[in-house]
């Protein structure tokens, strides 16, 4: 199979993607005969994840080439459908697929910020974004910013964001990879990491956004039947039929029945083990009553996520690949389908994941149960070597009470088929699923930060006569040593999946947004206040988030380090504007560039570079 981006691929993607998903359900097939005929579960692990990252790696290999448009911009050939499965992938991180679940699992419905965030901020990406950054043909958000509004400063600073948020942004996807590969390969933590890297590289060095894009997709598709599968089997197994996202209304009926029972939100504290981080107690996941405060924390989290996902380079330069402005308009339209399908799925699987554990009906619930039969579990001792895992007798009655189970919210959906009882074959597609996952956002944002540094720093600023040869060279080391630097970041484990990324987003909408935003449909906006609203929006953002969460700040009107975005993007928005008006406006031929810009139709400003 030629992956060249001729008429001949571009039209047989349908069937070529079609032949990769019953190639994928076969293999699927294959390792539940395997396990019926005695394999272990171990060996299904590796084979799963080890398949699926030879096949990515194989189209990363199909795809390599030494054209820049097809290796910044996948030659701006990608459909729409399959731009927004690409985008579906690119998006759905590890924080979405292994995190998010977990997250709603352990704080409850406080968590769905994220979910509602994310999803609006794609509104906002349709309505202010793709279509004009298309018609205005960059290939990279610093190439806009640059362009629009003349400079090498601007460019930089531009630069500068990009790297913050998307080097932030991809720790905590190496982080997901790790915490897959330890569990799937029984391997420490700390190896894992950098085994999800190798993955990662493979798939996006050789053929940059070309290789990327045509791997997103197959990663979706692994990714999708990984997360739906489970929850729908848990569902008909528990009783609640085979369409999850609509019953799971009575599981939480009856997980409020049975939290009552078990006194959850009366019992005393009890410590996790110092020696596993990051555990949190079930028993925390009590949502105390709703007030002003939560409210107000539910809506700037949420705006966090909005504003950064409109803001985030890596998605923004998906809409870059498109055939024209009103595909990339499409594309945004299929991007929400696709990632829709699972996130209307996570409150459902954190849902029927808590009722196995607690339903003392269901042969798989814990709470309740001798600590000893507990411990003798296969799942609970596999987790436990990882550190993922902890119980802790702090009455010593030998009875399992639900503040003495401690669990790493990140593994929530990892362990889940294993909780529920399910055939080990479930627990490999999903590790399959988490790691492409993963991957697929590591790709975009290595490719983000390493493209922006190759492209807007060395052939625009430092060698503006580098040969097309040497400028893909300089993108494909870049790319090694930023994820090196991951990897290393990643294995420090110096926050959880979701803070690293609610991290990302807030970085992203300090410095971006609105120079973004304005850039295309402010036309006073100019040179001076571009530089002021991303300098001050990024100096702020960061002073606040040190003060906040190390310089013992207490936090302006419940605005934490999750929240520190909500800072950073009002003194962008409050300096680009002041430095604009009382600086000269942009001359004549730019305020026209922008005009042009805002008609969706027609060819693109730039041309070709």
């Amino acid at each position: 199979m030629s992956l060249k981006l001729k008429g001949d691929f571009i039209d047989n993607l349908p069937k070529i993607y079609g032949l990769y998903t019953g190639g994928f359900l076969i293999f699927v097939l294959l390792m539940a005969l395997l396990e019926k005929n005695g394999v272990g579960a171990d060996t299904i692990g590796i084979l799963f994840v080890g398949f699926t990252i030879v096949i990515y790696a194989a189209i990363g290999w199909l795809s390599r080439t030494m054209q820049v448009d097809a290796y910044y911009v996948a030659g701006r050939q990608v459909p729409p459908v399959f731009n927004g499965m690409a985008t579906a992938a690119d998006w759905m991180s590890g924080a979405s697929f292994v995190a998010m679940a977990g997250g709603i699992y352990m704080g409850g419905h406080a968590y769905l910020a994220f979910v509602v965030g994310w999803t609006g901020g794609y509104v906002l990406v349709a309505v202010l974004m793709a279509p004009y950054l298309r018609k205005f043909g960059c290939y990279t958000v610093p190439d806009f910013v640059g362009t629009r509004y003349g400079g090498n400063t601007a460019r930089l600073l531009a630069v500068l964001v990009l790297v913050i948020a998307s080097f932030t942004y991809v720790t905590a996807q190496i982080n997901a990879t790790g915490t897959i590969a330890s569990r799937a390969l029984q391997i420490p933590f700390e190896m894992g990491v950098w085994f999800g890297l190798l993955g990662i590289l493979l798939c996006s060095m050789l053929g940059g956004m070309r290789a990327v894009t045509w791997t997103q997709v197959a990663q979706y598709i692994v990714l999708i039947i990984a997360y739906i599968v489970p929850v729908i089997w848990m569902s008909n197994k528990q009783g609640f039929g085979i369409m999850p996202q609509l019953a799971y209304g009575d599981a939480v009926a009856r997980i409020t029945e049975l939290e009552a029972t078990v006194g959850l939100g009366t019992l005393a504290k009890v410590a996790a083990p110092v020696d596993f981080p990051g555990l949190k107690a079930l028993a925390t996941a009590h949502n105390a009553p709703g007030d002003g405060m939560a409210a107000w924390k539910f809506v700037t989290l949420a705006a966090c996520m909005m504003l950064g996902t409109a803001s985030l380079p890596h998605i923004l330069m998906r809409y870059f690949t498109t055939k024209s402005v009103r595909a990339a308009r499409n594309s945004v339209a299929w991007s929400l389908f696709f990632i829709f399908l699972l996130y209307f799925t996570a409150p459902a699987l954190a849902t029927f994941t808590k009722l196995q554990i607690l339903d003392p009906s269901l042969a798989t619930s814990i709470i309740g149960k001798s600590i000893e039969s507990v411990m003798a579990l296969e799942w609970i001792q596999k987790w436990h070597e990882v550190k993922m895992v902890a119980i802790v007798d702090a009455n010593r009655d030998g009875i399992l009470q639900l503040n003495e189970f401690f669990m790493r919210a990140d593994i929530v959906v990892l362990a889940t088929p294993e909780i529920a009882g399910l055939p080990y074959v479930i627990s490999g597609l999903v590790a399959a699923g988490g790691m492409a996952a993963a991957m697929s956002t590591a790709d975009g944002l290595l490719l983000a930060i390493a493209n922006a540094l190759s492209h807007d720093l060395y052939y625009k600023v430092i060698d503006p006569k580098a040969e097309t040869k040497k400028r893909l060279i300089v993108a494909r080391v870049l790319l090694i040593v930023i994820g090196g630097l991951g990897a290393f970041v990643a294995s420090m484990k110096l926050t959880g999946i979701l803070g690293a990324v609610a991290w990302a987003f807030c970085f992203a909408m300090s410095g971006l947004f609105f120079p973004l935003v304005l850039g295309v449909w402010w036309k006073r906006a100019n040179r001076a206040g571009a530089i002021a609203g991303m300098a001050v929006g990024l100096g702020v953002g960061t002073w606040y988030l040190y003060m906040v969460k190390w310089g013992g700040m207490t936090p302006w009107i419940g605005l934490d380090h999750l929240r520190f975005g909500i800072v950073g993007a009002s003194a962008s928005l409050i300096a680009m504007v002041v430095v604009s008006l009382m600086t000269k406006e942009p001359d004549a031929e730019t305020q026209a560039m922008v005009d042009e810009i805002r008609i969706p139709k027609g060819e693109t400003v730039l041309g070709s570079h």
